[in-house]
Formats: C-alpha cells, structure tokens, sequence
C-alpha cells in the first residue's frame, strides 16, 4: 500500500520468488510425474499381455516433462510478494489468479517450513497465519536466508503494530 494525501492505494507486489525455485517447481513436478509414469511402464515391460501400457507411459512422461520445463517459467513470471510495515502481500495462480493482503494487525503467527526437496534448492515457504476465513498466506520460494529475515521481521512489526489479530 501506498499512502498519497490520505488515500491508500494499492499496488503489486515488487519482489520475485528465488530464481532457484524455478529448478524446485521442476523437481516437484517430475517427481509427481513419474509414480503415475512408473506404473505403467514397468507393467507395460514385465507383464505380458500389457506391453500396450508402455504408450500412456510414454504419453504421460511427455506431459509431464512438459509441465516441468514450461510451468514453473510462468509461475516464477506470475508469482510475486512484498512485506511492508503495514501488511503482506502475496500474488500467486496461473489460471486463477489470487492478491492477498494481510494486515500487520490481522497477522497470528509467522512459520518457515523447508522440506527436502526445498532444502536441497536452499529454498524456504513462508507462512503467515492471519485471522481469515480463507487461511494463511504462503510466500514460496524464498532464499532460506530471506525467509528467516522476513519472519524476523514480521514478528518484530507484528509485535510493535497495535489490535489483536482476531
């Protein structure tokens, strides 16, 4: 948000996942790729009458080798978020696109997580539980260093901004 002469105006978010994530966003979709490739592949090639599954295997594994080398380019291209002193934003989706802002003053608790695969990108997720119906903004793909900054600082924000986050 910016503040002009009284009137708050909105805007989008400035800052971009780690360029990193484009390679994590690859491996998650390869590997939820290849159970549903594996599958048939090694009936199709061990089970007698079904070497006719080896197309679908096939099939499959260019879809999802597609998906992973073009849709995580347009995710990083899509995804975007920005802490200031007075909220959260956070812009995500491909087809559905969704802004969220959360307020400092709606904001209950503030989380990284790194899984596996996101610790191998040295990658971390973001989590800002607010007091919404809809639930907690994710920030994915950060830099594990700009993760642990941001929760630092949203913590200390939160703690200094007045109201009590229900």
């Amino acid at each position: 948000m910016e503040r002009g002469e009284g009137t708050v105006r909105l805007r989008p978010p400035r800052h971009a996942p780690a360029r990193r994530a484009v390679g994590w966003w690859r491996a998650r979709c390869l590997l939820l790729t290849a159970a549903p490739v594996a599958v048939p592949a090694v009936l199709g090639a061990f089970v007698e009458p079904a070497g006719w599954l080896l197309v679908p295997a096939a099939v499959l594994a260019a879809a999802g080798l597609a998906v992973a080398v073009l849709f995580p380019l347009w995710w990083f291209r899509v995804h975007r978020w920005e802490v200031t002193d007075e909220a959260v934003y956070v812009r995500t989706g491909v087809v559905l696109r969704e802004w969220r802002i959360a307020p400092m003053s709606r904001i209950q608790t503030v989380d990284t997580v790194r899984g596996p695969l996101e610790q191998l990108f040295g990658l971390a997720t973001l989590t800002v539980t607010t007091a919404s119906a809809k639930g907690a903004l994710k920030i994915e793909g950060l830099g594990h260093e700009t993760a642990a900054d941001l929760a630092e600082r949203l913590t200390r924000i939160t703690q200094d901004t007045p109201g009590d986050a229900t």
